[in-house]
């Protein structure tokens, strides 16, 4: 079955069931490997992308809940060679040990950012608990995303 998905902000026809997941329809279908296959039951966070403004677990989104929208991973979020705030300050900050959850988190970032373009320290630690860092890399993603808040609002 066919159906047209807004992936990046490109038009892409489908060919697939509607339970087939959308992890499944960006990795394998479409080649956008950034997203990662973490757990399979939407708990670890390792597969986040943003739906129309939301955050989903794309291992547990089936295409039929999704065709017509709008989807964007972790190939979409840089402009051009220009890196989001959220990918930069990651560098920034070595907020990356295996680098496995990295897209999940940023994902979840650029989404919790929107949301909260100030947040506190406790705010951020609310606003990124459903990502499982199996590194324990949580420090220095908690200053990753300070920092990246900071940049938006062009204060560094």
């Amino acid at each position: 079955m066919s159906e047209t998905l807004h992936v990046n902000g490109k038009a892409r026809v489908i060919d697939a069931e509607p339970d087939t997941s959308l992890l499944e329809i960006l990795r394998d279908d479409l080649g956008l490997t950034g997203t990662k296959y973490g757990c399979g039951e939407g708990q670890c966070g390792a597969c986040s992308v943003i739906v129309d403004g939301d955050l989903v677990h794309s291992c547990v989104t089936p295409l039929s809940e999704v065709k017509g929208t709008a989807v964007i991973t972790i190939e979409g979020v840089a402009t051009g060679t220009n890196l989001h705030a959220v990918q930069q300050a990651f560098i920034e900050e070595g907020a990356m040990q295996c680098g496995y959850c990295v897209a999940g988190m940023i994902m979840a970032a650029v989404n919790f950012l929107t949301l909260n373009p100030n947040p506190t320290e406790a705010e951020i630690r609310d606003g990124m608990s459903g990502n499982i860092c199996r590194c324990g890399g949580y420090p220095r993603m908690v200053a990753a995303v300070k920092r990246a808040a900071a940049i938006q609002r062009g204060e560094k």
